[in-house]
């Protein structure tokens, strides 16, 4: 098991119910299965709101949701913003 830091941003953070988490997941976990084990603890409104957010391994976008993650990863879950 490894640890991962998931920071929630503005909708996706009001579904996890907090601005960030520690999470304990596989050393062979994909950012995907990350978040399925996240909609799973946190309830299907979180799952809603993933279908349009942007997910960053690392500072790195992760479009398809398959990067590999390691020890220490942040991941950060980004709602579309809207300009103003």
């Amino acid at each position: 098991m490894i640890a991962v830091l998931v920071r929630w941003f503005a909708a996706a953070g009001e579904a996890a119910g907090c601005p960030e988490e520690s999470l304990q997941v596989d050393g062979t976990t994909t950012t995907g299965a990350l978040l399925v084990q996240a909609v799973d603890a946190h309830g299907p409104q979180l799952g809603r709101v993933l279908t349009a957010c942007s997910v960053l391994v690392d500072g790195q976008l992760d479009e398809d949701r398959t990067l590999a993650l390691t020890p220490g990863a942040t991941v950060d879950v980004l709602p579309p913003f809207a300009g103003g």
